[in-house]
């Protein structure tokens, strides 16, 4: 640290984000999610696939191409989808897709059946590249939507279970194993999904995953009636949220990705229930990070900075330029104001939250494309 406490970092890249276009603009778009980006202090972002029409051709994945060389502010690298219209049928055209999208992953659902995952594997391993899989495993959801645990029993909601989670995780790195696919898994939340991936990992099987900020910091305790406590995953227990700490610390968790999500305010304003699954996280990420992880002493500054910049784009093969960095104030506290958020989308569980790590500056290719 300077100083005056403020530093100079390389700038965040963050492995999966939704920028909702085409198909969902009226929750963000590619100029309003880059733009937010830019304000987190980042500047590259993977942008996950559900969206209209599904990037599952170069014919649809070309519509995204197009609006990212328009309006892009960052490097702004989309996915294709692993499976047609993402409905978990049938494998797309790996070879015509591989040299425009980042890597492939049907995100927002899980591939349920598992001889399609195998042939995806081998397909995608064939061609180098890599699978990100969204693990949930439909036929234990049960129409749940919070964590099936203490808040969801006591207020009499319907719980999601963790094995919902892992035991597809669980399926998944053993089809990694066999076919060896350069395996991603999106988001885990979940104790048993740590301990999963550090046995793979100590097996050779070639996997990375991410975690949350809100997985990192927030439990099932924290929980409120309001939309902007509502994910998925969700929230989970203390147990959970502690082995995920552990899981970072001892490397098994290779990287901290957003899962920025916008909604319309609208949707998310139907409480836990009835509300849009999804948190805006691009503008809070290091600022949360930054609060709950390293001024509390629980792992260094340059590892958060690993996890949020260096380690993204090691794995996914991005590439690292010093005209690409951030400029951050580390000494003054402020607080999380959601209303004055550059993206489209408002609701995050850290609105109010008093914070320290105010992104000052974003330069990107020696361009400045943030200033406070």
């Amino acid at each position: 640290m300077s100083e005056n406490g403020k530093i100079k970092c390389p700038s965040f890249c963050d492995v999966h984000v939704h920028f909702r276009e085409p198909g969902y603009s009226y929750k963000e778009t590619i100029l309003t999610g880059s733009k937010a980006a830019a304000a987190g202090g980042y500047t590259c972002v993977c942008t996950m696939p559900n969206l209209n029409p599904v990037p599952d051709s170069p014919e649809n994945l070309g519509i995204q191409l197009d609006i990212i060389r328009r309006d892009a502010v960052i490097d702004v690298r989309p996915y294709a989808s692993i499976t047609a219209g993402r409905k978990g049928m049938q494998v797309v055209d790996v070879a015509a897709l591989k040299g425009k999208a980042v890597a492939f992953s049907d995100d927002g659902s899980g591939v349920q059946d598992a001889s399609v995952m195998r042939k995806a594997m081998e397909t995608i391993a064939g061609h180098g590249c890599i699978l990100a899989a969204h693990c949930e495993d439909n036929r234990l959801l049960h129409g749940g939507y919070i964590h099936d645990g203490r808040y969801a029993r006591a207020h009499g909601h319907r719980g999601i279970c963790s094995e919902s989670e892992w035991g597809q995780i669980e399926r998944d790195l053993e089809l990694a194993r066999e076919t060896g696919c350069a395996y991603h898994v999106c988001h885990i939340s979940t104790k048993e999904s740590v301990e999963l991936i550090r046995r793979a990992k100590d097996r050779g099987v070639n996997v990375s995953c991410e975690t949350g900020p809100h997985y990192l910091l927030l439990t099932e305790d924290d929980l409120l009636e309001e939309g902007r406590f509502k994910m998925n995953p969700p929230l989970r227990s203390r147990s959970d949220r502690d082995a995920l700490i552990e899981g970072l610390k001892d490397g098994t968790i290779d990287m901290i990705a957003t899962d920025h999500a916008p909604h319309s305010a609208e949707e998310k304003s139907r409480g836990l229930e009835g509300s849009a699954m999804g948190i805006t996280g691009l503008e809070t990420a290091f600022p949360v990070l930054y609060t709950g992880l390293v001024r509390t002493g629980i792992i260094s500054l340059d590892k958060l900075v690993e996890l949020m910049a260096v380690a993204p784009r090691k794995r996914f093969k991005l590439p690292v330029s010093e005209e690409d960095y951030t400029e951050i104030d580390l000494s003054e506290p402020f607080r999380i104001d959601s209303g004055s958020f550059v993206s489209k989308g408002h609701s995050t569980p850290f609105d109010g939250m008093e914070v320290y790590g105010r992104v000052l500056r974003t330069v990107y290719g020696g361009k400045t494309v943030y200033s406070l």
